[in-house]
């Protein structure tokens, strides 16, 4: 119970903050992917260049979960599928001007075109879910399809 109350401050602070930025207005998230706008990007850049150096430490240090697991970040492989999904990501963002960040942030601000992109997200949630299962029981056939 402890852990989900954590959550939830943290997501709170993160939806404010989110939204006192301006990253749930469609305006903003356009002017930004199209280089007009350089706030968001120094935001992200400094949250990499805070995360990053503190994950290496906390692992390093062979630093605990508040679950109890020991912290282990996966490092990805670069990989065509992460390509496409990039890609796919990208282009929903673009075209919507919307993240899982920002749509939850729109929906909860009571922005109701935020239940588009909403609905969009759980859509790609569920297509990916059904190729992955398609995946596992004809793999041959998805490797031919896939090389298309």
């Amino acid at each position: 119970m402890r852990i989900n109350l954590v959550a939830l401050f943290f997501g709170l602070t993160f939806g404010f903050a989110f939204s006192a930025a301006g990253f749930n207005q469609y305006d903003i998230v356009h002017r930004t992917l199209l280089l007009q706008y350089w706030a968001p990007w120094l935001v992200f850049a400094s949250a990499i260049g805070t995360a990053m150096p503190l994950l290496w430490i906390l692992e390093a240090r062979g630093w605990h979960t508040p679950l109890g697991g020991k912290l282990t970040p996966k490092r990805w492989e670069i990989g065509r599928d992460r390509v496409l999904g990039g890609a796919v990501f990208g282009v929903g963002w673009a075209v919507t001007g919307a993240c899982p960040g920002t749509v939850s942030t729109m929906v909860v601000a009571g922005g109701l075109l935020g239940i588009v992109p909403l609905a969009g997200i759980i859509a790609g949630i569920v297509l990916r879910d059904v190729m992955v299962e398609r995946a596992a029981r004809h793999p041959a056939v998805d490797e031919v399809v896939l090389v298309r």
